[in-house]
């Protein structure tokens, strides 16, 4: 790896782990599977697949490992793997997110621009399974030397995307008993590559969905008195629910509405008899999540029982907010401020975006941390779930670094 920071800082962390001996170790395996790494990722780019219909990327992924003398499991329903790497009484476990999204690909000129017409890698998904791939290569060669005790249980997790998301699934097959740390990063193409992003709390917030269907008995637009006027009160809706939010939960915790889908009508003088609204619920707070379904439907209603017309209000729970364990970031800052440099770690502001991740961590305390992927000095590679997204794929050899770095730190400091 060369151009992404310092790997000779001269770090002994609190377990006596040389942390600059143990980065020039993982630059050396890396920079051997590196052009590697790059290859798998564009290979899953190209054949992206949506949640839990990922059987090429699972195979992908399994043959790999067997190639590096591991044993993966694929999870019940063929789609995800886990694998376990050396043996004890602690077990970290590293996690990524194997899933693409119906999105189409826009990147025209990209060699490994998606084959599967309207989905498409624009979360950097492909990247997480890349690096996870390297840490299980690099993890195998060192417990083979017998260069570090304990268990590394690799979980490449199905349907991210899906709400509430593939990690129930995960936790329901038993892939966390006996787990004492989880970890997982998440690509962001607002930081550049060589550095990551960190925050001790919540990292993300939660993501609910909302779909509100409308019932009128319709008719004439020259007649709207004698009706329910349906867009009308869709628009009420729309607009009012939002403002409704900020009233009636503390305006700190962040409760949102944001409609993405509006459908009704089909002529210009006819108030049509139902129509659709659909959006996301997000908060910043775990509280308030918890109550953010009765509150958002009874906004619903309150606007719609105004202008005559019925809803129907089918709520999605979906992802309560990722709260990063303290302990967990240091390990991570720890590793990271030795592999790229005191100024490559930055304190992030917390998201409203959603990550499933969050269901880990009522099991075992841990931390997800932000990869930069932005080539420097650019604003090219397009926003997350976006079709024109893309990275500068030396993020994958600095993935690789950090996370086997941290699950090393962890179990060294476990043993003494």
């Amino acid at each position: 790896m060369t151009g992404i920071g310092p790997s000779n800082l001269g770090s002994v962390a609190p377990s006596g782990l040389d942390l600059s001996a143990l980065d020039d170790e993982l630059t050396e395996l890396v920079d051997k599977i590196s052009a590697e790494l790059v290859e798998i990722r564009r290979d899953l780019h190209a054949h992206p697949e949506l949640g839990r219909l990922e059987t090429r990327t699972t195979a992908v992924i399994r043959d790999r490992l067997l190639a590096a003398g591991l044993r993966p499991v694929v999870l019940p329903g063929g789609a995800g793997v886990v694998c376990d790497i050396g043996e004890g009484r602690r077990t970290v476990a590293l996690r990524a997110d194997i899933d693409a999204l119906p999105i189409d690909d826009e990147k025209q000129s990209a060699s490994y621009r998606s084959t599967v017409p309207g989905v498409c890698h624009a979360c950097g998904h492909d990247v997480h399974t890349a690096v996870l791939v390297g840490v299980g290569v690099v993890l195998a060669e060192l417990w083979e030397r017998g260069d570090f005790m304990g268990r590394v249980r690799l979980i490449f997790q199905p349907a991210e995307e899906s709400m509430p998301g593939g990690a129930i699934d995960v936790i329901e097959a038993g892939t966390l008993d006996g787990v004492d740390r989880i970890l997982a990063l998440h690509c962001d193409p607002r930081q550049d590559v060589g550095s990551i992003g960190v925050r001790v709390g919540a990292i993300t917030g939660s993501s609910d969905h909302v779909s509100v269907t409308l019932h009128s008995d319709g008719g004439h637009t020259a007649r709207p008195h004698l009706t329910g006027d349906l867009v009308y009160a869709m628009a009420k809706i729309i607009t009012d629910v939002p403002s409704i939010l900020s009233r009636r939960v503390d305006p700190r915790a962040g409760l949102s509405v944001v409609w993405g889908t509006v459908r009704a009508g089909g002529a210009a003088n006819a108030i049509p008899q139902n129509g659709e609204i659909a959006g996301t619920v997000r908060s910043l707070d775990a509280r308030v999540w918890e109550n953010a379904e009765e509150v958002v439907t009874r906004a619903v209603q309150d606007v719609a029982v105004a202008y005559g017309v019925g809803v129907t209000v089918d709520y999605t729970r979906g992802v309560p907010p990722v709260i990063n364990d303290a302990a967990s970031v240091r390990l991570i800052e720890a590793v990271a401020r030795q592999a790229l440099g005191e100024g490559r770690v930055e304190t992030v502001e917390q998201s409203l975006g959603g990550e499933d991740f969050a269901w880990y961590l009522p099991h075992a305390p841990g931390a997800l941390f932000r990869l930069g992927v932005q080539v420097p000095g650019t604003h090219d590679g397009g926003d997350l779930h976006q079709g024109t997204f893309d990275v500068d794929e030396r993020a994958i050899d600095v993935g690789v670094r950090l996370m086997a770095a941290v699950a090393l730190l962890d179990l060294s400091q476990a043993a003494r």
